[in-house]
């Protein structure tokens, strides 16, 4: 592996884990030159997924955007990055587990919405008002009418 620093083309192992339940191994790595240590990450080439959207475009599937979108909803709500990046990664890998390289924008709008429910109920109806494009306040009570009946939160 080249380093970063002083481009010398080789490294030693110095630590190595394994993360996102084994889909990538992070390594701890030094400059044989240099003796700078510098860190890289290893990921499972993975069949690409693709996106079904509403109106039947396709397009690449992105984990960044699953990940702003559920770091928006959950904007000034006491929710750490940790839980965050957790239901991202266990989204993901449903969407992948399933060995399907196609998969529809509203499998993962609901994939989203049901790990939202279980974590924030603000941060469920945030989310749920874009994705279901709420355009009047008795959608928004309905909403809420629901989570209040719902096990989860009642």
């Amino acid at each position: 592996m080249r380093c970063p620093y002083c481009n010398f083309a080789d490294s030693r192992v110095i630590d190595s884990r394994t993360s996102n339940e084994a889909r990538v191994v992070r390594r701890r790595r030094e400059c044989l030159t240099c003796q700078k240590r510098f860190t890289t990450k290893e990921h499972v080439e993975e069949v690409p997924l693709i996106v079904v959207k509403g109106d039947g475009r396709r397009e690449p599937f992105h984990r960044e955007k699953i990940l702003h979108g559920i770091q928006v909803a959950c904007s000034k709500r006491p929710i750490s990055m940790d839980i965050i990046n957790g239901l991202v990664d266990g989204i993901e890998a449903k969407l992948r587990d399933g060995n399907r390289e196609e998969v529809s924008s509203r499998q993962i709008g609901q994939l989203i919405m049901d790990g939202l429910r279980s974590i924030d109920e603000v941060a469920y109806v945030r989310f749920a008002s874009v994705y279901r494009k709420f355009q009047a306040k008795e959608e928004f009570l309905e909403e809420l009418k629901g989570l209040s009946n719902s096990p989860i939160f009642a």
